[in-house]
């Protein structure tokens, strides 16, 4: 008896944690629409945000955290979209991802340095004039 209670339990929680994988995760939790270029101009907007803000703002650890979310979440929906990934935004929008995901894993204590926040300021400029030509 406590060999097939032990099998049925085992069996409930192997279902239940099968279930739970396969639950899809709602669209507007990541941030991310789906749209690309929606998308990129929200990403420019908040990581633009996130380098400008002052280093003693209350609210700066909360937009680099957001920002580091937000650029795996960019990364991982459309690395993978052949039709995206050919695109001039999407490939200079990696380039200021990569830089500025970089910082943050190898000094995620120290400011944004001027030199890499007017590279970005320059790569964010290129991406949306890209998006609005449609490129």
């Amino acid at each position: 008896m406590k060999r097939y209670l032990s099998q049925l339990l085992a069996l409930v929680l192997v279902v239940c944690v099968g279930l739970m994988g396969c639950s899809a995760v709602p669209e507007g939790t990541l941030g991310l629409s789906g749209d690309y270029q929606k998308d990129t101009l929200m990403m420019v907007d908040s990581l633009r945000t996130a380098v400008q803000l002052p280093d003693d703002a209350p609210e700066k650890a909360p937009a680099q955290v957001k920002a580091r979310q937000l650029i795996n979440d960019f990364a991982a929906r459309y690395r993978r979209d052949p039709s995206i990934s050919k695109l001039t935004s999407f490939t200079t929008m990696r380039t200021a991802l990569n830089s500025l995901a970089g910082h943050y894993s190898s000094y995620p204590n120290r400011p944004v340095p001027d030199k890499l926040k007017d590279r970005l300021e320059q790569e964010f400029k290129q991406i949306e004039l890209a998006i609005s030509r449609g490129n």
